[in-house]
C-alpha cells in the first residue's frame, strides 16, 4: 500500500514539474477586461421599450406627449422578463428614458417623470420593477438613459448635460449592481424643448464630454461594459442584426466622412460591421434587431413577428461570430408583450434547447496533430469538451497550422459546428478548414475565419460522418482553442415566401420540396383543410395572406404571412420632381418589387426640397392607412420628414398625414402611416421634406390600405 501511495505520488510530482516547465501561449494583440469577458459569456440579452411613445403609436416620442396618457394597467414586469428568460436570453436591458425625455422612475432632474402619470397613482417606478422582476428571474440587468432629451428645455446648453450626468448617477446608485449601461447615437433634431418646438443640434463629439459622461459608469458599475458607438462595445453598424461573416471583436476606431480623427461618441459605422483584424482595442460588436418591423409597440405589427428561422440566423450571424445578440422587446399599452411575441420567444427558446443539449463532441475519440509541450494536462484535446471557455488544447509557439479529429464508432448526423479560442489569451485564429470522411476519403465540407469568443459554423445540409477534421491553416501565432461542439439543428419544414407581380398575382413557392402548401386570405391560421396552393391566383385588395408548408405526415412549418397593400395594377404615375432615368424611374416606386428605386438623385443639380411624387390610383378608393418603403441597398435619399395629401380631381388636395420618420436610416422598413379618419381619394401624392443625407429623395414603393 505504501509503495503504491508513494508510486502514486511520484507521478503526480512528475507531472507537476512537467507541467511547470511548459510555459502557457503569450497573448496576442488586444486583450478582453473581466467585464467583457462576462459580457461574451452572456451572448443574448433583450433590450426593453416602453414610455408615452407607446400610446401615441410612434417610433420616436417628440417630447410632447401629455404624461397622463402613461398608464399601462395590465403592466407586469415578470411577465416580460419570463417571455425573455424562457427564449434563452439571459440579461435585460430596460430603457429607462428614451428621447422623448421622459423618465420612467422618479428622477429629480426634471418634473417629465413617471410620478406625473396615473401609473401606480403617481407613486409608480418602473425601473425599480424591472430590476426586482430581473433579478427573480436570475438574469443580468442592465439601462439605457437616452443622451438625447427632446422635452428638456435645456437641451443644447452645458445645464442639460450636468442634468443628464445627474439622471446617470441616480440609474447607477439606485438599481444595483449592472451588467452594462447603454448608450447609443441618436442626439439632435427636431423637439419639444420645454414648447419651443425647433431643431437642436449639438457636436455630440463633445458636447458630452463623453470621457466625464462615461467615468461616472466606470466609477459607480466598475463591472458593466459601455456600449456605445466607440464604448466598449461596439454598435455593429446596422439593426439587421448581423455582424460580417469575418467579425473580430478587436478594432481601431476610424474618423467618419468629413472628419479627420475619430472621437469618442463616433465612429464609421461601416468599419465597425467586421471590425479590425489587429485593431488597436477589444471592442467586440453588439448585434441588436427588434423582435418586430419597430422597437416600440405598434398593433399593425402584431403578425410581423419574427419566427423561429429568423431569430436563430440572427442567432448564428451574431453570437455565432462572436458578438452579443439584443432583440427589442416592446410591451404594448396594457403593459404586457402580446401574445405572438411570447410565443415566438417561447419557441425560439425550446429550439435553442433542442438544438445545443447534445454535444456529439463529447462521445467522440478526440486527437491532435500536436499538443504543446505534449502537455495533455493543461494543453491536452480533453479540453476541447469540458463546457469550459477558458481551458484549451495549445500547440507549441512554433506550431502555427495544426488539425483535431473527432471520431465515433457509429455515423453521427449533424449541420452545426462550434469552435472557441481562449480570449483570454487574445483573437488569434485567422482561418480554419473544416473536412468530413465520406467513402474512405476526406472532404472539405465547410471554412471559417476569426473565430474568437464563438463561431458556428451551420451547414446547408445534414451531413452523417464517423469522422470530422478540424484544420487550422492561418494564425500568426501557436494556437488555443477552448471548444468544440458537434450539434444538430432540429428539422424544420421550409417557410413558404409569398410574392405578388404588379398585376395582381400572387405565387406561394418554398427553396426546399415539401408536400402541400395550404394559405388563406382572410387573416385566419392555414390548415390542412385551407386550399392548397397550385398555381399563382389573383390578389387586388389589401389585406394579409398567410400560408404554412406540409408534410406527407402532415406536420406543418411555421407561418408565413404577407401584408398587401391595394394592387397597383392599374396605378400611374402623374408627376415627379425631377426623373433621372438612369438613378430610377418613377415606375419602380409602384412596380410591387422592393428592389427596384425611383430617386431624384442628380449629381449636376441641386434640387431643393419638398421633393414629390403623384400617383393616379384609377379610381376612387376609401383609404384606412398609407405606407413607404424605403430603399434597402443604401441610405442615400431615404425620407426623413414627409407629407401625404390626396385628392379626388387633381385639383383639390388635402393633407392628410405628416411628420418623421424617426430612425429610418439603421431600421430602413416599410413605414405604415394610419389615417386618424379614413378618406376617399383617386390620387395620392407622396412628399419627401427632408431626407437622412443627400439633397433628394429615393422610393422602393408606395402603397395604400382600404378600411377592412
Amino acid at each position: 500500500m505504501k509503495k503504491q501511495l508513494i508510486t502514486i505520488l511520484g507521478c503526480l510530482t512528475f507531472l507537476s514539474v512537467t507541467a511547470q516547465k511548459v510555459s502557457a501561449p503569450a497573448p496576442y494583440g488586444a486583450l478582453p477586461t473581466e467585464a467583457q469577458l462576462h459580457w461574451q459569456e452572456t451572448e443574448q440579452y433583450v433590450l426593453v421599450h416602453f414610455t408615452p411613445t407607446t400610446f401615441q403609436n410612434k417610433e420616436w416620442g417628440y417630447g410632447d406627449a401629455d404624461p397622463k396618457i402613461f398608464n399601462p394597467k395590465k403592466f407586469d414586469a415578470n411577465q416580460i422578463v419570463n417571455a425573455a428568460k424562457a427564449g434563452g436570453f439571459k440579461g435585460v436591458i430596460f430603457v429607462a428614458k428614451h428621447h422623448d425625455g421622459f423618465c420612467l422612475w422618479p428622477t429629480k432632474t426634471t418634473a417629465y417623470n413617471i410620478s406625473a402619470s396615473p401609473f401606480r397613482d403617481g407613486k409608480g417606478d418602473m425601473v425599480k420593477e424591472f430590476e426586482v422582476a430581473v433579478r427573480k428571474a436570475g438574469l443580468k440587468f442592465g439601462l439605457y438613459c437616452s443622451p438625447w432629451d427632446r422635452n428638456n428645455e435645456d437641451y443644447g446648453k452645458p445645464e442639460y448635460v450636468e442634468k443628464y450626468r445627474n439622471q446617470l448617477r441616480e440609474l447607477y446608485t439606485n438599481y444595483g449592481k449592472l451588467f452594462i449601461t447603454w448608450f447609443d447615437g441618436a442626439n439632435g433634431g427636431d423637439g419639444y424643448y420645454g414648447g419651443k418646438r425647433e431643431n437642436r443640434n449639438i457636436d455630440r463629439a463633445t458636447y458630452y464630454d463623453w470621457d466625464k459622461t462615461w467615468a461616472i459608469s466606470k466609477e459607480l458599475q466598475p463591472e458593466a461594459v459601455i456600449f456605445s458607438d466607440n464604448g466598449e462595445v461596439r454598435w455593429v453598424g446596422n439593426e439587421r442584426g448581423f455582424a460580417d461573416e469575418t467579425s473580430w471583436a478587436t478594432f481601431t476606431p476610424e474618423p467618419i466622412a468629413g472628419k479627420t480623427v475619430a472621437v469618442p461618441g463616433e465612429t464609421n459605422y461601416e468599419k465597425a460591421q467586421g471590425g479590425t483584424r489587429n485593431g488597436k482595442y477589444w471592442k467586440p460588436a453588439e448585434c441588436d434587431v427588434p423582435l418586430r418591423d419597430g422597437w416600440f409597440y405598434h398593433a399593425d405589427q402584431d403578425d410581423k413577428v419574427k419566427s423561429v428561422s429568423e431569430l436563430f440566423e440572427i442567432y448564428c450571424k451574431s453570437v455565432g461570430r462572436g458578438a452579443c445578440m439584443d432583440i427589442g422587446l416592446a410591451p404594448d399599452t396594457d403593459g404586457l408583450l402580446h401574445e405572438n411575441d411570447v410565443k415566438a420567444l417561447k419557441d425560439f427558446g425550446d429550439f435553442l434547447k433542442q438544438t445545443f443539449s447534445n454535444n456529439m463532441a463529447k462521445s467522440a475519440v478526440v486527437t491532435a496533430s500536436e499538443i504543446r509541450g505534449d502537455n495533455q494536462i493543461f494543453y491536452g484535446t480533453k479540453n476541447l469538451t469540458d463546457n469550459d471557455r477558458y481551458s484549451y488544447w495549445a500547440t507549441s509557439d512554433e506550431v502555427k497550422k495544426a488539425s483535431v479529429i473527432l471520431e465515433w464508432d457509429k455515423e453521427q448526423t449533424f449541420n452545426i459546428i462550434r469552435l472557441r479560442e481562449n480570449i483570454k489569451l487574445g483573437q488569434r485564429i485567422e482561418k480554419v478548414e473544416i473536412d468530413a470522411f465520406f467513402n474512405g476519403k476526406w472532404k472539405k465540407i465547410s471554412e471559417t475565419t476569426s473565430i474568437g469568443a464563438n463561431r458556428l459554423v451551420r451547414l446547408p445540409n445534414y451531413i452523417s460522418t464517423l469522422k470530422l477534421r478540424i484544420r487550422i491553416v492561418e494564425s500568426p501565432v501557436s494556437i488555443a482553442l477552448s471548444d468544440i461542439g458537434v450539434f444538430k439543428e432540429p428539422e424544420q419544414l421550409a417557410v413558404p415566401k409569398i410574392k405578388r407581380s404588379k398585376d395582381g398575382m400572387v405565387s406561394i413557392a418554398t427553396e426546399s420540396a415539401v408536400h402541400q402548401i395550404h394559405y388563406t386570405t382572410d387573416g385566419t391560421e392555414p390548415t390542412s383543410k385551407s386550399p392548397v396552393y397550385e398555381a399563382p391566383f389573383s390578389f387586388l385588395n389589401s389585406g394579409e395572406i398567410k400560408a404554412k408548408s406540409f408534410g406527407a405526415d402532415m406536420k406543418s412549418s411555421q407561418t408565413a404571412i404577407q401584408s398587401f397593400n391595394v394592387s397597383k395594377k392599374d396605378w400611374k404615375i402623374v408627376a415627379v420632381t425631377f426623373e433621372n432615368p438612369e438613378k430610377g424611374i418613377s415606375l419602380n416606386a409602384i412596380d410591387e418589387n422592393a428592389e427596384t428605386v425611383w430617386s431624384t438623385n442628380d449629381n449636376s443639380l441641386a434640387i431643393a426640397f419638398p421633393q414629390a411624387i403623384t400617383i393616379d390610383m384609377n379610381q376612387e378608393i376609401t383609404i384606412a392607412s398609407l405606407s413607404y418603403l424605403p430603399r434597402k441597398n443604401a441610405t442615400g435619399g431615404i425620407v426623413k420628414n414627409y407629407e401625404w395629401q390626396v385628392s379626388s380631381d387633381n385639383q383639390n388636395w388635402t393633407t392628410v398625414a405628416g411628420g418623421e420618420f424617426a430612425n429610418i436610416k439603421s431600421n430602413p422598413v416599410e413605414q405604415n402611416v394610419t389615417l386618424k379618419t379614413a378618406t376617399k381619394a383617386k390620387y395620392i401624392k407622396f412628399i419627401g421634406k427632408s431626407s437622412v443625407d443627400g439633397n433628394y429623395i429615393s422610393v422602393a414603393e408606395l402603397g395604400v390600405k382600404t378600411v377592412k
